[in-house]
């Protein structure tokens, strides 16, 4: 009896032995369903991408994002010519001031200050003197344009800052000025 157990046994190792190693069934591919009449593929229309642009800045934010320096560089307001030994506003200076008044009016918080100017003939005092009634006077034209006071302020710097070191009628006429400069935005 013990063999015919052993026997059974070997039996049912070498059954499940070539029942494990049987090769699997190959799978086949399914195959494609017969051609029908060709359709175009819908094509839906692809919009870019939005490109993302940067907002623009308003002439106020363009102005209040610059320095003072920039500002300066730029001379948004020009400088103005005064005769010999003269404070008044010449005729030709007067577009020039109402272009900057424009530009005062555009840009309400900004602030200047008027620097008088002279050539060097003449003493330091009787400079200084001149140089402030120039300031004085491009200030007031200034004000008479709607400018508020309190927006400018007015010093003189005599001859003590020429543009032009020459000593002739050119050089002369090139310092007698009034200009500007933007202390606050």
């Amino acid at each position: 009896m013990k063999k015919l157990l052993i026997l059974s046994l070997i039996c049912l190792l070498a059954v499940a032995f070539t029942v494990s190693c049987k090769p699997k069934a190959k799978q086949v591919a399914p195959t494609p369903p017969p051609p029908q009449a060709k359709e175009q593929p819908k094509v839906e229309k692809v919009e870019p991408p939005a490109t993302v642009k940067k907002p623009e800045l308003g002439e106020e934010e363009l102005f209040l994002s610059k320095s003072l320096e920039q500002i300066n560089r730029e001379k948004p307001l020009q400088m103005i010519h005064f005769d010999y030994d003269k404070f008044f506003i010449r005729d030709d200076a007067k577009s020039l001031l109402e272009g900057g008044a424009a530009w005062l009016k555009t840009f309400r918080t900004a602030k200047v200050l008027i620097e008088g100017h002279c050539d060097d003939r003449g003493t330091e005092d009787y400079n200084l003197a001149l140089g402030e009634k120039r300031a004085k006077s491009t200030y007031d034209y200034l004000v008479s344009l709607g400018i508020p006071a309190e927006r400018m302020k007015t010093i003189s710097y005599g001859k003590s800052q020429p543009l032009d070191l020459g000593h002739d009628e050119n050089a002369w006429q090139q310092n007698r000025r009034a200009q500007f400069l933007v202390i606050e935005k």
